[in-house]
């Protein structure tokens, strides 16, 4: 699975700077994507270790199970919806009430959650280009096993941010999510990331499919060994 720079430095407790020193003195792996730097979890895990910074990277090691508590992200689409037609100026009254779906939390978790998703900055874009973004928490919380939610959200018309768009693309697609911990939020964002620029999630959303493509494409992204043994 592969992480942003972002995501990176706050799995390891460092500004995005040091992470970018590492990569210019000391050959952290890292590939380019589209004008974006990636980083595979493994590779990072194995240079940590070997550059004595081992009590960094639990955070990123391999789990048993899936971070994200289980939960398959079909469904927690399917509890968060597919919302079609939505207009630009609306999105945060979208995300708010999607929030009052979410399974596992108490009303006044669920208000906080609200609350924060109205700070200024209270959300990271997560910008991937050609019109999609993956909007999360800018500060994930630990919210417990059954607590992740997944929506995916085609726009009427281009979402304006203030953030720089990779390829200067309008952004009118958008995969929210809230996971049930940090270490689950930044798997859900790995995967996801992965589905859009290497799988096959990428053109059904952008097309605006029907439900059911979108839901077998998040299928296939889960299980991509399953899927090639079908075909």
């Amino acid at each position: 699975m592969f992480l942003n720079i972002i995501e990176l430095a706050q799995s390891l407790g460092v500004e995005e700077s040091e992470v970018e020193g590492w990569i210019r003195k000391d050959g952290l792996p890292h590939v380019t994507d589209r004008g974006r730097l990636l980083f595979d979890r493994t590779q990072v895990v194995s240079w940590a270790e070997s550059h004595g910074l081992a009590a960094k990277v639990g955070f990123l090691a391999p789990e048993r199970s899936p971070a994200h508590g289980g939960k398959k992200l079909e469904t927690m689409l399917r509890t968060g919806g597919i919302w079609r037609d939505v207009p630009a100026a609306n999105v945060l009254n979208l995300f708010a009430d999607i929030v009052t779906r979410l399974p596992g939390a108490t009303p006044p978790v669920r208000q906080m959650l609200q609350q924060r998703l109205r700070q200024p900055n209270g959300i990271s874009w997560a910008l991937v280009g050609d019109g999609l973004a993956l909007p999360h928490l800018r500060t994930p919380i630990a919210l417990g096993r059954d607590a992740g939610i997944f929506a995916i959200v085609l726009l009427r018309d281009p979402l304006v941010i203030n953030e720089p768009v990779p390829d200067d693309q309008p952004v009118t697609r958008l995969l929210f999510f809230i996971a049930p911990s940090p270490r689950g939020h930044l798997e859900m964002l790995a995967q996801l990331s992965t589905a859009l620029l290497r799988g096959k999630l990428r053109q059904p959303v952008n097309d605006g499919a029907p439900d059911a493509e979108i839901f077998a494409a998040i299928a296939a992204a889960e299980n991509p060994g399953q899927q090639e043994g079908a075909a």
